[in-house]
């Protein structure tokens, strides 16, 4: 008797030991399965075009989105604002990228295309750094990009000719640039740029030269500019205390491709808002304690 339970128990040991197996293997099978569906599927071209000022930032995240989607090609070009937005509302383009909203493009049907926010950019006056000059008011500002000075002396800096450098027309910094300061006057006949990159090497190699630049461009070479005694920070832009910034922006057609839509799913997302954008000289587009419409209306959020 005591012999049949002896076997019994065993029995029933080795079946609970046989049942464990099988959960722990059919547990496996789960997780490989649940695996392979995280693993990405989403394939496809992205084609970007537009702002230099977004352009730093939309290269270092696409290069880390398709180490990531390596079934996914995204070609980043620059072009300007204007140039962004003409191309994705003519379809030849996946993404326009743009500092403006595309309702203060002209020629621009804004309600057939779709804008994606990826982030806030500062940009403030840069000057060569041997002026003499940190800080001007709003006014001479004002004035030296309308031509009325023309010396840095008249500023409280050298004896020393101004070379203005504006950017050129279409470009979404110099819109966002002449809205905030110009107060409705034209700009002066200049030297005129179609890149952040070019205009931060001629102002730093080109005596009494001024221009404006994205605070991701303000590098030791050249010297930026306060503005009514106020800095260039990105704190004093999620405050709108500094009036010169603007919202990135990702134009799309209405219907757009699912590598597409991933991808600015992924600009968008807490990772790349606290990573890549912080870290690259941009402004977290949840940070703002603003908000800016196409009118250039600022409210508290």
């Amino acid at each position: 008797m005591k012999k049949g339970i002896l076997i019994g128990a065993i029995v029933m040991t080795l079946g609970a030991v046989l049942a464990g197996c099988g959960n722990q293997s059919a547990s496996s099978k789960s997780s490989s399965a649940k695996g392979q569906q995280q693993t990405s599927t989403t394939s496809g071209k992205v084609v970007a075009v537009g702002s230099t000022a977004l352009q730093p930032l939309a290269e270092a995240v696409a290069k880390d989105y398709t180490a990531k989607h390596p079934n996914v090609s995204i070609n980043i070009q620059g072009g300007g604002s204007g140039t962004g937005l003409g191309q994705v509302a003519q379809g030849s383009v996946n993404i326009g990228n743009s500092d403006i909203f595309a309702e203060q493009k002209s020629g621009i049907d804004a309600s057939k295309i779709v804008d994606h926010q990826v982030a806030v950019v500062g940009m403030g006056p840069v000057a060569n750094k041997d002026v003499g000059v940190k800080n001007l008011t709003m006014s001479q500002l004002r004035d030296i990009f309308t031509g009325k000075i023309t010396n840095w002396k008249e500023v409280g800096g050298k004896d020393q000719k101004i070379t203005v450098v504006n950017r050129a027309e279409g470009s979404g910094t110099r819109a966002t640039f002449e809205a905030a300061v110009l107060d409705g006057k034209a700009a002066v006949k200049s030297l005129e740029q179609d890149s952040n990159g070019t205009v931060q090497k001629i102002v730093a190699t080109t005596p009494g030269a001024i221009s404006y630049l994205a605070f991701s461009y303000f590098n030791s070479d050249i010297q930026s500019l306060s503005v009514d005694g106020v800095q260039p920070t990105d704190a004093n832009v999620t405050t709108d205390k500094w009036k010169i910034w603007s919202y990135e922006h990702m134009y799309t057609p209405k219907k757009i491709d699912a590598a597409t839509k991933d991808f600015i799913k992924y600009m968008q997302s807490a990772d790349v808002q606290k990573g890549a954008v912080k870290k690259l000289g941009y402004i977290n587009i949840h940070d703002m304690k603003v908000v800016k419409d196409a009118n250039n209306k600022v409210t508290d959020k």
